[in-house]
């Protein structure tokens, strides 16, 4: 289905340019991906046809080619994720096609399709590595040379495995040269970025995959795309989680539509790029390439969209614990709009004070805490620090009385029926739990804190324990926030303004054995 192409004015205000968005969220699947899915099965044989296709997804790709399929009367099997929402599950259900159930995850309904193509002879259909997709995703750019007044200047395409880049560079530079085409990555699955500057196609580590746009989380642009991309690629903008969440916003204020993240990440690449390289009067567009969002998801993202914004610092304050004390601190922070306000008694003498408000650049921010450190107040800026984001605003916390050594993990499980169950089963077998904090995104992965009653020296013994579980997880003992709450008597108000001033975010990755 041709999708419209449509003006940005807010973001044409902002930018300062002319901003066009390509509406691939109002196709019938509510992402672009019934394009390739549909061109793939048109060139199959009478014989391939009647065998039937077979494709892994857990997301748009699955939509797209049940719905493809019901369209030419062919069978179609779909392997997903035991961890797959139910939503999405019963949407490729509601177009016709059989959905298999199998693993946790991607690489496990991925190797299982394999199996099964196999043993019943079907047409596997790959959500992008395959020339007839690409060419297929490619009408994305037919209709938008088609349909815009001019020649675009730039146009910006969100990058998961590269299929639609590769479809819409190739027919656009083809046709206008001097186009530049920006590819959009998100932190954490910046699967090209990494291609383009090592000049071969480079696989990621999948522990370290981003999961929060899952539609674009691929370890590794495909053979095919990455031929194309290194040719008609100009630049690939990698944006932050935070970014994303604005993004949303931005695209909500123009169209009254809610994009999925990995749908608005063209929308945050080129408002990055316009920022740092600005296109006065040139004409840009972005895709906004898919609306399939759960709608338990949007408490999170619109949580984290004033501060992909700027508009938002999120501080760690110690106050003296004494009346009055609050009332001065507010009295500190002048006229800004608090946001949210969390207090917890840690000392006798102290108190510590977890503040969100509103800022209007990120020099405001600096402004704020250096009138706060001026007045005498210890603070961490924690408005970039990822722990602090997804769990720490949502508790009201500090060092337990009993728990005078303790380490801390973030971790990602599998979000299915019995999961939390299972994995509370695996990390408290054998060690004290401390802190325990879990919040359901609306995702098909569960994030959850983690503190261990261990000391330093018992450290290599738990990692070899976390590490045989299985999850994804980064260790927090040194975070910031962590030592703001738990260690503050040890951490001098020099100490606490070399973090804010470094912007310190603290965490490692722990790598599975």
């Amino acid at each position: 289905m041709e999708t419209p192409l449509t003006p940005a004015p807010g973001l044409s205000r902002r930018l300062g340019a002319e901003v066009w968005l390509k509406r691939e969220d109002l196709q019938p699947v509510f992402s672009f991906k019934n394009r390739g899915a549909y061109n793939k099965m048109a060139q199959m044989s009478a014989a391939e046809q009647k065998n039937g296709v077979i494709a892994a997804s857990a997301g748009n790709h699955a939509q797209g080619v049940a719905a493809a399929a019901r369209h030419l009367g062919i069978k179609a099997t779909i392997v997903m994720g035991r961890n797959t929402p139910s939503i999405k599950v019963d949407a490729v259900k509601a177009r016709g096609a059989k959905v298999v159930l199998h693993g946790d995850g991607f690489p496990q309904a991925s190797a299982h399709a394999a199996q099964l193509q196999s043993e019943d002879n079907l047409t596997f259909v790959h959500p992008f590595d395959d020339v007839d997709v690409i060419a297929g995703q490619g009408t994305v750019g037919m209709e938008i040379v088609n349909q815009h007044p001019r020649r675009p200047d730039i146009v910006f395409v969100p990058v998961g495995g590269g299929g639609l880049i590769a479809g819409i560079a190739a027919y656009i530079k083809y046709l206008y040269p001097n186009t530049k085409i920006v590819g959009v990555e998100v932190q954490g699955s910046a699967c090209l970025h990494a291609a383009m500057q090592a000049g071969r196609r480079v696989k990621l580590p999948l522990e370290t995959l981003d999961l929060f746009a899952d539609g674009v989380s691929v370890a590794q642009v495909g053979k095919e795309n990455f031929k194309v991309a290194r040719k008609c690629v100009d630049h690939v903008v990698v944006c932050s989680i935070d970014e994303v969440c604005a993004a949303i916003k931005d695209v909500f204020e123009e169209t009254r539509v809610v994009a999925e993240p990995a749908g608005a990440l063209a929308v945050a690449g080129m408002k990055r790029y316009l920022t740092e390289n600005p296109a006065v009067d040139q004409s840009v567009v972005a895709i906004v390439s898919g609306a399939n969002v759960n709608f338990d998801r949007l408490r999170h993202i619109s949580e984290r969209a004033e501060i992909g914004e700027q508009r938002e610092a999120i501080l760690a304050v110690t106050i003296d614990e004494e009346k009055g004390s609050f009332l001065k601190f507010c009295r500190a922070l002048g006229k800004r709009s608090i946001t949210e306000f969390n207090y917890r008694w840690a000392r006798d003498s102290k108190a510590h004070i977890y503040v969100g408000m509103q800022v209007a650049t990120p020099v405001d921010r600096d402004d704020a805490v250096a009138e706060l450190l001026r007045r005498g107040y210890a603070v961490v800026d924690m408005t970039n620090n990822e722990a602090a984001k997804l769990h720490v605003r949502h508790m009201v916390g500090g060092r337990s009385i009993g728990a005078e050594e303790e380490l801390l993990f973030r971790f990602e499980f599998p979000e299915r029926p019995g999961a939390l169950l299972q994995f509370l089963s695996g990390v408290g077998a054998q060690w004290n739990i401390t802190l325990f904090h879990y919040r359901n995104h609306g995702a098909a992965y569960g994030r959850v804190l983690v503190g261990f009653a261990a000391s330093a020296g018992e450290r290599p013994k738990l990692l070899k324990f976390l590490q045989r579980i299985g999850y994804r997880f980064w260790e927090e003992s040194d975070n910031p926030v962590f030592i703001f709450e738990h260690q503050f008597g040890a951490i001098d108000n020099m100490e606490i303004q070399r973090v804010t001033a470094n912007r310190v975010e603290g965490y490692r990755f722990c790598n599975f054995a």
